[in-house]
């Protein structure tokens, strides 16, 4: 393949990121999606805010100013989670059709986003990069023990952000974005033994910013802070639910999904000629999400039999502590590994078995390759494993039970295992690297 049909190839996938995007689902902490980086993967994502892709605007758009001329890059992830349920005591397993367990709820998915950059002088960028920032799909059959907690559910996004930044010398960068942002959601819900199920179906736009700096005091050393705007989400859509029950309001409906901000900060730290030292923090501002409620046009509380219909998430707030760090092989190879420890937003007593999330480890090993025949192109590879801490789940009204928001009178005592598996490849190109043009030589 010659490097204009590649070059081609890519340029084509970043315009058709967003629309691929809008169609993935997958689970992660909270129900954001990290994986926006096959770079950042090889690393457990530490130090991403500091730069060494491009993928790492979407962490801090300040980095863009390290990138010469025009560069476009184009990543997708492979997202395998499993999540196995088991319980001990449930109300609805006293009923032959409802006594079992789901094997695995999780989702697999597809998540791709592409970036773009370009340089108009010696002191200012635009980019642009499209991303699927937030995700959940979640799998259960309508009969099972913990039927009135979990039902199938899915949340898809993607999210446009273009950029601008500013050089203010060889030491500080700046970059303001701004960020559309389209949500689409589907909601399944246990009514009765029958079985009936309700659903909730909506889609929406939701606007934010982003911002970062990055930097650079010593020559091997990048320092990188990104923000995140937290964005309320606007979703309008319907309830459906089955006849037969009374003082329900079916029909338009619509919510407000608080979406958190999140900060950023990363360190590349050089040691030598060939060692980078990697590490980074994150916070994601996830207590802001509250609760979310279900309102008719009117501006009243949608209801089933009588009761509003609310999203009691009641989440905490979510940290993310990373460190990494990479060697340089030769000028074509490049290897990096990283680890990582993610407090989960979640708590015991907020979880239910829909997102049955909790803290977490990383651990990620990572390669970039640039090809010298094919010059301008670097290509990135990532893997992480992330073990998920046994996860208790406990609802209703039985004794020892946490005060839970989605408790109802059914009882559900039992617990989540799970894992992911996330493979991660990126391609980029960077016209100002690519091979210069050969000319005859012109003797007398």
């Amino acid at each position: 393949m010659s490097v204009r049909h590649v070059k081609s190839v890519l340029l084509a996938c970043c315009g058709v990121g967003a629309l691929i995007a809008a169609t993935v689902d997958a689970n992660a902490g909270g129900f954001a999606i990290r994986e926006q980086s096959a770079y950042g993967q090889g690393s457990s994502f530490a130090g991403i805010a500091a730069g060494g892709a491009l993928s790492a605007m979407f962490w801090n758009p300040a980095i863009i100013t390290q990138y010469k001329g025009k560069t476009v890059e184009q990543d997708v992830a492979g997202i395998l989670p499993y999540s196995s349920h088991s319980y001990t005591t449930a109300t609805l397993a006293g009923i032959p059709a409802f006594a079992n367990a789901p094997g695995n709820s999780g989702i697999s998915a597809l998540v791709p986003s592409g970036y773009s950059s370009w340089q108009l002088n010696d002191r200012f960028w635009v980019g642009m990069s499209v991303n699927a920032p937030f995700g959940l799909g979640v799998r259960f059959p309508h009969q099972w023990a913990g039927s009135a907690y979990g039902q199938s559910s899915k949340v898809e996004t993607y999210n446009l952000s273009p950029t601008v930044a500013y050089k203010i010398n060889d030491m500080i960068s700046v970059a303001f974005g701004v960020q559309a942002q389209y949500m689409k959601v589907s909601y399944d819900a246990f009514l009765a033994v029958n079985p009936l199920i309700g659903a909730v179906n909506g889609a929406g736009w939701g606007w934010g910013w982003t911002a970062g700096v990055t930097l650079t005091p010593l020559p091997k050393t990048v320092i990188g802070i990104g923000y995140r705007s937290a964005i309320d989400q606007k979703i309008n859509g319907s309830l459906d639910v089955p006849a037969g029950i009374p003082f329900t309001t079916r029909g338009s409906v619509n919510l407000t999904l608080s979406l958190p901000d999140m900060i950023t900060v990363g360190l590349r730290q050089g040691i030598g000629d060939r060692f980078t030292l990697l590490a980074g923090v994150e916070w994601a501002n996830w207590s802001r999400i509250g609760t979310a409620s279900l309102l008719q046009p009117n501006g009243s509380s949608a209801t089933i039999g009588g009761t509003a219909v609310n999203f009691p998430f009641q989440y905490s707030d979510g940290w993310f502590y990373s460190l990494g760090g990479e060697y340089a092989l030769n000028p074509a190879w490049t290897v990096r590994a990283g680890i990582a420890y993610e407090k989960s937003p979640i708590t015991d007593n907020v979880r239910t078995p829909r997102l049955p999330d909790n803290d977490r480890m990383w651990y990620s090993v990572g390669a970039t390759y640039k090809p010298a025949s094919l010059r301008g192109f670097t290509f990135d590879a990532g893997y992480s494993f992330i073990s998920v801490k046994n996860t208790p789940l406990c609802l209703g009204l039985a004794s020892g039970c946490p005060t839970n928001p989605w408790s109802t009178g059914t009882t559900y005592i039992g617990s989540t295992n799970s894992y992911i598996n996330i493979f991660s490849v990126a391609a980029r190109y960077q016209w100002d690297d690519a091979a210069p043009v050969k000319t005859k030589l012109v003797t007398k």
